[in-house]
């Protein structure tokens, strides 16, 4: 079963003044509303994450420590496929057992468990047979790091 690691950065709120600005200060993302009238501004683009949203954070930092610690693990995540180690089972085991800790553990939320992820790898193969599969083989992660 392929998979496909990326990352998502979401703030949502019901007044959309705020959002605005994040989208025109970021020079990215989209701002929608739900049916239940929250807005929410989404950037879901590798690049656009790494050269606009992170610095921005990293500039500014956030109010909440609960919020400070999730976005560490989000820049977690961005190094580890910058370096494209989710390619491989071992980065897989990882963007897992990073993802598990933020948003308040998000399963709840997520379609599919880790248990379900790591079943999709079947039992060990050959080299060769690893060495394809690090083609297709991703994993998703719609982990993002909200306002309070």
């Amino acid at each position: 079963m392929p998979w496909k690691v990326s990352l998502r950065f979401n703030v949502s709120q019901r007044d959309k003044v705020v959002l605005t600005v994040f989208q025109r200060y970021l020079k990215c993302g989209t701002l929608r509303q739900r049916h239940d009238g929250v807005w929410y501004y989404e950037v879901n683009t590798f690049i656009a994450i790494v050269e606009n949203v992170i610095p921005f954070f990293d500039s500014f930092g956030f109010l909440s420590n609960k919020k400070q610690r999730d976005f560490a693990k989000f820049k977690q995540l961005a190094e580890l496929i910058a370096d494209g180690r989710h390619l491989r089972k071992e980065g897989i085991d990882e963007v897992l057992r990073i993802r598990h800790d933020m948003n308040d553990g998000g399963a709840k939320r997520r379609k599919y468990s880790n248990d379900e992820v790591l079943k999709s790898f079947g039992p060990r193969e050959s080299s060769e047979t690893a060495r394809r599969a690090t083609e297709t083989v991703q994993v998703s992660v719609d982990d993002t790091v909200r306002s309070a």
